[in-house]
C-alpha cells in the first residue's frame, strides 16, 4: 500500500537498531539502511520531547548530500523519568540503577522521528506512559545479566522478560515503547508521498 505510494522515493533509514528495521520490514516500505555516527550531546536546558527532537535531527545533519528523491528517516528514544533523561547504560552497575530508579513508579518513553529530504524536514513525536510493578533485586539483576539491555533507553526493551513480568499497565503506544511510533511514521510517510 504505502510501498506503492513512495516508489518514486528512496527511504534511508539511519538507524542500527534491530528492532527499528524490523517494524520498516512490517511497515511494508522499501527502504537502505546507512547509519553514520554522531555525538549524541544536546543543550542542558532542553527536556523531554525537545531532547529526542534535537537528538533526531542531529542525527540527520550527518548526511549532507541527499539526492532529491531521498527521504532520510532519523530517530532517538529516550526514558524520561524526575525530569532526568535516562539513556542507554554503560555498564551493570549503571543499568541496575536505572532499572531500580523506574521499579514500582511510572516513566514516560518519547521517541522522535525526523524525516529529511533536500528540501524540508518534518519531526514528529510520541510519548508513552509506563508503570513498573516494584522489581526484586534478584529478578533486574537476573533480567540484565540474561538480556544484556546495554543498546535499550532505560535499561529495558518491554518485548523482553523484564516487560513480561514487571510492567503493569501503559498509556499510550506500545510500539513506541520499543523505540519507534508506528502509526506516525506511517502517517507522515503517507502525507509526504500525497505532496
Amino acid at each position: 500500500m504505502l510501498r506503492e505510494k513512495l516508489k518514486n522515493y528512496n527511504i534511508i533509514l539511519a538507524s542500527g537498531s534491530p528492532r527499528r528495521q524490523a517494524f520498516f520490514k512490517e511497515l511494508s516500505i522499501d527502504f537502505t539502511i546507512c547509519v553514520k555516527e554522531v555525538n549524541e550531546t544536546y543543550p542542558p536546558a532542553l527536556q523531554r520531547s525537545d531532547i529526542t527532537d534535537f537528538l533526531s535531527r542531529l542525527k540527520a545533519s550527518a548526511f549532507l548530500n541527499l539526492r532529491e528523491n531521498d527521504i532520510l528517516i532519523t530517530s532517538d528514544t529516550i526514558v524520561w523519568k524526575d525530569k532526568i533523561a535516562l539513556g542507554k547504560p554503560k555498564n551493570f552497575e549503571e543499568a541496575k540503577q536505572m532499572l531500580q530508579n523506574l521499579s514500582g513508579q511510572m516513566h514516560e518513553v518519547i521517541t522522535s522521528v525526523s524525516f529529511t529530504s533536500k528540501n524540508f524536514q518534518t519531526t514528529v513525536n510520541d510519548i508513552t506512559k509506563v508503570w513498573f510493578k516494584p522489581l526484586s533485586e534478584a529478578e533486574i539483576n537476573f533480567y540484565i545479566k540474561t538480556y544484556k539491555p546495554f543498546d535499550k533507553a532505560g535499561s529495558y526493551g518491554i518485548q523482553e522478560w523484564i516487560g513480561y513480568i514487571g510492567i503493569e499497565k501503559i498509556e499510550g503506544c506500545y510500539f513506541n515503547v520499543m523505540g519507534l511510533p508506528t502509526r506516525l511514521v506511517y502517517k507522515t510517510l503517507t502525507e509526504i508521498a500525497a505532496r
